[in-house]
């Protein structure tokens, strides 16, 4: 990369990078899978919460350890390519690309479905087509500005939870559901089995996917070194808050009796614990958080297509590799997430879910695994105690939890996901010329490049 050549712009701090993660994960999706996760695990949402954000808690670790070494704004694919093989960072780069692209797709196809409700004589297409032109200009316009209109939706969702939980103590009080707030119900109870638990944790899973997404923005914050605190905050701040509204939730509404639809409750759910006005009011914030997971998830998968596209060769490379010289964003990256968000026009929202999970799953292993490889074997930290339970213990524990979600997706999600995979793999034995012609990658950007060879450079001198 010359000098002339513009980069990612630095403008992110710590609590900007946690929004971003914030908004990305969608806090309201509590209430709108709520009725699904209900009857998956019989009545107890909140510990299959639980399940999850523990396995994600030991993979967030790795992905903090391991962007401290690679501040790229690859992720996954980064830390595999460099730590085992570029051909398979290319897969798990792939793999997890199905799920980063699907995301914006789901904002969009969430944000369709409200808008039909609220307008069912307007051609459907209409709101897809002005609804990703506006995400896709925010994306293009500088990540700040996306960051800022990320925070004030993010807000207002939080906001909204709250007055939730006020109106729900208050219909507690009043004898809904189980009475109480202290009660163990909504967390165990006779008939719970934890097969289904397991399998109710596969489900919301889907919504901690955007604290490793933080990853993606390490070539815009301003201090490199705030991404691993940032990772362990997201994921705590949201893991807080989808515990907490689902035992308050659960605890209000321990049966689906009485609702009209359960695949989607969240309506159902703001109707009964405060009236029409603050269903109207409830489904705003729903809206504003899809709006910011849109943003957020935008943002991060068309750096991760930037990266992966700066790491190759030819015109498709250096077309996604292109960072804008006035507003310093990855241009037609974001353009490319921006027409397959246009998919929310024809497809369904049932079998656009199906397929997500698989990749972010196989990106969760192999990020624990190379913290293995990288401390325990290449750097040899394995001499005592705490390097023995930092660099094996606590990853092997990630990838047995992350390994457990992932042999219990559901079908669909495994099927397309293996077809997505074989299609990476034909993809690479196509860009490798059937594995004769390396892959050449470059994990850093010129700016992180500098830096290094200044500190190399600094030591050699220091040794002579």
């Amino acid at each position: 990369m010359s000098q002339n050549t513009p980069r990612l712009k630095r403008s992110l701090g710590l609590w900007s990078i946690v929004g971003l993660g914030i908004g990305y994960m969608t806090l309201t999706t509590v209430f709108d899978t709520f009725g699904i996760v209900s009857q998956e695990t019989n009545g107890v949402v909140p510990t299959a919460y639980l399940v999850a954000l523990v396995a994600m808690v030991f993979t967030a670790i790795s992905y903090g350890r391991m962007t401290r070494v690679f501040p790229s704004s690859g992720s996954a694919y980064t830390y595999a390519s460099e730590t085992i093989h570029p051909n398979l960072g290319f897969l798990v780069g792939w793999t997890s690309l199905m799920d980063y692209l699907l995301l914006p797709l789901v904002n969009a196809l969430i944000v369709r479905i409200y808008m039909e409700s609220f307008f069912p004589d307007v051609p459907t297409w209409i709101w897809v087509v002005i609804y990703v032109a506006v995400i896709t200009l925010l994306n293009l316009w500088s990540m700040n500005s996306t960051s800022k209109v990320n925070g004030v939706l993010v807000i207002f969702s939080v906001i909204l939870i709250g007055v939730f939980l006020v109106l729900s103590w208050n219909a507690l009080q009043g004898g809904a559901g189980n009475g109480t707030i202290f009660t163990t119900q909504p967390f165990f109870h006779d008939g719970v089995d934890t097969g289904a638990v397991i399998s109710g944790a596969t489900v919301v899973c889907f919504s901690f996917i955007g604290f490793d997404a933080i990853t993606m923005y390490s070539e815009e914050a301003k201090d490199a070194n705030t991404v691993p605190k940032a990772i362990v905050l997201a994921l705590l701040i949201g893991g807080a808050v989808f515990f907490v509204a689902a035992w308050f939730s659960q605890a209000t509404f321990p049966t689906l009796d009485g609702f009209q639809n359960t695949d989607d409750t969240l309506p159902d759910m703001a109707l009964k614990v405060g009236g029409e006005f603050f269903k109207i009011l409830f489904t705003s914030a729903s809206l504003a958080a899809a709006v910011a997971s849109s943003l957020s998830s935008h943002a991060s998968v068309s750096r991760m297509i930037y990266v992966m596209g700066r790491n190759g060769n030819g015109v498709f490379s250096r077309f996604f590799g292109y960072v804008h010289p006035k507003t310093r964003t990855p241009f037609y990256a974001i353009l490319f997430v921006g027409a397959v968000s246009l998919l929310a026009i024809p497809f369904s929202l049932e079998f656009i879910s199906s397929m997500i999970n698989f990749g972010a799953l196989i990106a969760f292993t192999v990020v624990n695994l190379t913290v293995m490889i990288l401390f325990g074997f290449k750097k040899k930290e394995s001499r005592t105690p705490k390097q023995i339970f930092m660099n094996f213990v606590l990853p092997v524990i990630g990838m047995i939890l992350t390994g457990v979600l992932w042999v219990n997706l559901h079908a669909d999600a495994l099927t397309y996901g293996a077809i997505w995979l074989a299609a990476g793999v034909i993809v690479l034995l196509a860009i490798t010329r059937f594995f004769r012609r390396p892959l050449t990658i470059t994990m850093e950007d010129e700016e992180i490049a500098e830096v290094r060879a200044e500190e190399a450079a600094h030591q050699t001198a220091s040794t002579h």
